[in-house]
C-alpha cells in the first residue's frame, strides 16, 4: 500500500507538471528521490540532453551519485551515456566486472569506489524520441526482477512526460529553450547550495534539503530563490536547518 500511495502522488505532481509555473528541476529530484524508495535501489541521478544533444546532469539523489554522474560526462563513459545514444535500457550490470574491460573501466572504478556494485540505465523516451536517461544504483549484489524493471521503465517515461509537457514534438524550438532554462537553473542551483553548505558548515545534501524545504513551503522556485543567495539579496537565516 504504500508503495501505490507514493506512485499516486507521482501521478499527482505529473499532474501538476501542467501548470505554468512548474519546476522541473525539483520534480525530478523529487522523482530521483522516489526511485529510491520504490524500487529500493541505494541512488538514482537523472541526466538530460541539452539543445545540442549533449547530456547534462539534472537531479541526484545525494551528492555521492552526482558527483559519480559528472565524472561520467567527464569522461563520456557509463552505462547512462551509453542508455542515451542507444535508447536502449542496460539492467543488472556488474560494476565489478567491468573494472578490467574496456569502455566503463573508469566509470566502473569510480563507482566501485563511491561503494555500488550493480547499476541499471533507464531510458527517459516518449516514443522514438530519447531526452535523457535514469541511472540507478546498488551498492549490494542486488538485481531488479522483472516488475521492477517494468516500474523504472514507467517512472523513466513519467519524469519524459512531465519534462515535455504542453510541448509537441513538432515545436522542437519551444522544448530547447525549455530544456536549457532547466539545465542553466541547475548550475545556479548548484552554486547556492554550495553557499549555503559552506555558510553552515554542513554536508551539501543537508544544505540541499533544507533549500528545497524553503523554496517548496513557500511556493518559490528553487532557481530564484537559488539567485538571490548567490547575488547576496536573499538572507539564508530565514532557511530552518534541516
Amino acid at each position: 500500500m504504500a508503495r501505490e500511495q507514493r506512485l499516486m502522488e507521482i501521478f499527482v505532481e505529473v499532474a501538476d507538471s501542467l501548470i505554468d509555473n512548474f519546476d522541473v528541476i525539483d520534480f525530478l529530484q523529487r522523482l530521483s528521490t522516489r526511485c529510491v524508495e520504490l524500487l529500493d535501489v541505494s541512488a538514482a541521478g537523472i541526466l538530460l540532453a541539452d539543445p545540442h544533444g549533449e547530456l547534462q546532469l539534472i537531479a541526484a539523489s545525494d551528492e555521492h551519485t552526482r558527483l559519480l554522474e559528472l565524472f561520467a560526462l567527464q569522461s563520456e563513459q557509463g552505462p547512462c551515456i551509453q542508455c542515451y545514444r542507444s535508447g536502449a535500457p542496460g539492467i543488472n550490470i556488474d560494476l565489478t566486472s567491468r573494472l578490467t574491460t574496456t569502455g566503463w573501466s573508469r566509470f566502473a572504478a569510480r563507482a566501485c569506489e563511491t561503494g555500488f556494485t550493480t547499476t541499471h540505465a533507464i531510458p527517459l523516451r516518449l516514443r522514438r524520441r530519447v531526452v535523457g536517461a535514469l541511472n540507478l544504483f546498488h551498492t549490494e549484489a542486488r538485481h531488479l526482477n522483472a516488475d521492477d524493471v517494468a516500474l523504472a521503465q514507467a517512472l523513466a517515461d513519467i519524469a519524459t512526460i512531465a519534462i515535455l509537457q504542453q510541448r509537441t514534438l513538432e515545436q522542437s524550438h519551444i522544448e530547447n529553450a525549455q530544456l536549457q532554462a532547466a539545465l542553466t537553473n541547475r548550475i545556479i542551483v548548484e552554486q547556492a547550495k554550495g553557499i549555503l553548505a559552506e555558510r553552515r558548515q554542513t554536508s551539501v545534501d543537508d544544505a540541499f534539503t533544507a533549500f528545497r524545504c524553503y523554496a517548496r513551503s513557500h511556493n518559490l522556485r528553487m532557481a530564484d530563490v537559488a539567485r538571490q543567495i548567490i547575488d547576496g539579496t536573499f538572507d539564508t537565516e530565514l532557511i530552518p536547518q534541516s
